[in-house]
């Protein structure tokens, strides 16, 4: 089974949603697989990945604004606070969603729905630069 595995490396522009879809593509096509399963994993603990509608950025933003209410900045109860009011709950969304995706591709294209794009999902404020590592198995 050829395995591919490359490193993309993304600056976020804060928090909120920041879609790769064309990124992982792209570096599907410079594989050279044809067919087989797509992981992206993500190597951090304040930001996520997820699988989310592509067309109306109002559904992502709805998203980020629930999840904001649920797990809120500068909660008193918090003790790992160091690194910021953001920090802890980052770690919780984090938790609360996902690290990796998996992603099937034919004829060398990645085969998501209409209205599906990947999405990194920065959960701190401020940029940073985060490491996503792609597998594609074939």
């Amino acid at each position: 089974m050829p395995v591919h595995q490359t490193t993309l490396t993304l600056r976020t522009r804060g928090a909120g949603t920041h879609e790769i879809t064309a990124e992982v593509a792209q570096a599907l096509r410079q594989s050279g697989q044809r067919q087989g399963v797509a992981t992206v994993f993500c190597q951090h603990t304040s930001c996520s990945l997820i699988m989310m509608e592509n067309a109306d950025p109002s559904a992502r933003r709805d998203l980020e604004a629930w999840l904001d209410r649920l797990v809120p900045e500068d909660d008193a109860d918090f003790t790992h606070t160091h690194e910021g009011g953001d920090d802890m709950p980052a770690h919780i969304k984090m938790a609360l969603t996902r690290t990796s995706e998996t992603i099937p591709f034919a004829d060398g294209r990645l085969l998501l729905g209409t209205w599906q794009g990947i999405f990194l999902w920065e959960h701190r404020r401020a940029p940073h630069t985060r490491h996503l590592v792609l597998t594609f198995l074939a």
